[in-house]
């Protein structure tokens, strides 16, 4: 071979790992535009003065649904009560979906600051105002470049993420049918502005909740012998549910049980009648999550019959259903370490550590072939240090917006593009999907 024909051969080779990643740096370059991030932050504010709890978001849902329509994109509403479904592409395979939640919590904001919520009592504590600015954010970026999708990207704007299921809600009315994979992620305060994060197999675990009533027999204080105390069958529970991490599970797969709620009796010399003591279980498998669940009642039910009460167990599954482990899929990882490395850079890329908080959007796991879950730094480079989620002092640091917009985008761009010359390989592109 020639010198000209192997520098055109190594010209065709570089060229096809450029196009791999779909020009990603050049996206971020996008969302960074003054103009565009101003837009992101403008609508980031405006959630964040009027947030609506899980269920609630009907102005959130409209506001959403009119940067949509101003974009010219497709949509379906309402899903799953306040949900919208979007659509960019050419309507057919291969279909990858992007998420976001959009519910506030229940909490009273502390921050004093310009954009403070404007609603007693209810509070974007979490960065869902911020997740939904970026998923617009890369709606915007993809509906740009409508001509480069190769598929079709699905954007899924969920309620309810706070204990309400919203994402199982959404998969049972069909807002995920069809889509081969699906991307989620969350701001986070302990990564610097400019890096996102995450890892293979399990990111954080399921939850599960549980209310138990331990009834006895009432009685004044200073006879205790004519009284069966449920005071004490209930503290005698508490400790032998501990015994279930400390002697029962593997020390290397990581479990939580918790009693947070202890309720009983009103006066100093009065026995109650019942005790009612609640809490939550987490684990990082199916296998150890129900093993818990059944040790959890028969530890709580026959324990206190030792101290001769009766007890009944809830595991409130109708107001908080259990969520399942969040376990991002392998081959996804290897994605996102490639699109993200020409986005931020591949130092700028971290490994997250597994942690026991829950996130709903594990409900996709069943419902599509492959999930993914990622997290955007927004730490500053001063030694300040931002509140955790759920505190009335959260906040949101809106130099990460761009990042996620861009990472979202180019996650999708860059899915679909693969996922086509995969299929083209194999000779059976048409046989994927339906027509959506």
């Amino acid at each position: 071979m020639d010198f000209f024909k192997r520098l055109s051969l190594l010209v065709f080779i570089f060229s096809i790992l450029f196009d791999s990643t779909n020009g990603s740096s050049v996206l971020l370059e996008r969302a960074k535009e003054s103009e565009f991030m101003d837009w992101m932050v403008g609508i980031r504010r405006r959630l964040h003065e009027n947030p609506e709890l899980g269920y609630e978001e009907f102005e959130t849902s409209k506001l959403i649904r009119k940067e949509l329509d101003s974009m010219g994109i497709e949509y379906k509403y309402p899903i799953a009560v306040t949900g919208i479904v979007g659509f960019i592409g050419t309507g057919r395979a291969p279909f990858v979906g992007l998420r976001a939640d959009m519910d506030a919590l229940p909490i009273q904001e502390s921050v004093e600051w310009e954009h403070k919520s404007k609603v007693p009592g209810k509070m974007h504590a979490c960065g869902h105002d911020a997740h939904v600015a970026m998923l617009l954010g890369a709606a915007k970026i993809l509906q740009e470049r409508k001509s480069e999708i190769q598929g079709t990207v699905v954007l899924i704007f969920q309620p309810a993420e706070e204990g309400g299921g919203g994402a199982k809600r959404m998969i049972d009315e069909g807002a995920v049918q069809n889509i081969d994979a699906i991307f989620g992620c969350h701001i986070a305060g302990e990564f610097p502005v400019g890096t996102v994060a995450s890892r293979p197999g399990p990111i954080m675990a399921g939850s599960g909740f549980f209310e138990a009533v331990i009834t006895g027999k009432g009685g004044h204080a200073a006879i205790p012998q004519h009284t069966i105390d449920p005071i004490i069958a209930a503290s005698n529970v508490i400790v032998s549910l501990q015994h279930l991490i400390s002697r029962e599970a593997d020390p290397l797969d990581s479990q939580v049980v918790t009693v947070a709620k202890f309720q009983g009796g009103g006066a100093f010399n009065v026995i109650p009648d019942s005790v009612t003591i609640g809490g939550t279980f987490r684990a990082f498998s199916k296998e150890s999550f129900m093993q818990l669940r059944q040790r959890i009642e028969e530890v709580i039910v026959r324990q206190a019959s030792v101290q001769r009460c009766n007890a009944t167990v809830d595991f409130l599954t109708n107001t908080h259903p259990f969520f399942p482990p969040t376990i991002n899929n392998p081959s996804l990882h290897a994605h996102f370490e490639k699109v993200a490395s020409d986005i931020v850079g591949p130092t700028n890329v971290r490994e997250k550590p597994p942690v026991m908080g829950a996130e709903d959007f594990a409900f996709f796991s069943d419902a599509v072939p492959a999930t993914y879950y990622y997290f955007v730094g927004m730490a500053t480079d001063s030694d300040k240090l931002f509140p955790k989620a759920h505190s009335p002092f959260f906040t949101i640091n809106e130099a990460a917006l761009p990042y996620g917009a861009a990472s979202h985008a180019s996650l999708a761009l860059n899915y679909l593009s693969e996922f086509r010359n995969n299929l083209s390989n194999r000779g059976n592109v048409d046989e994927a999907h339906d027509e959506l």
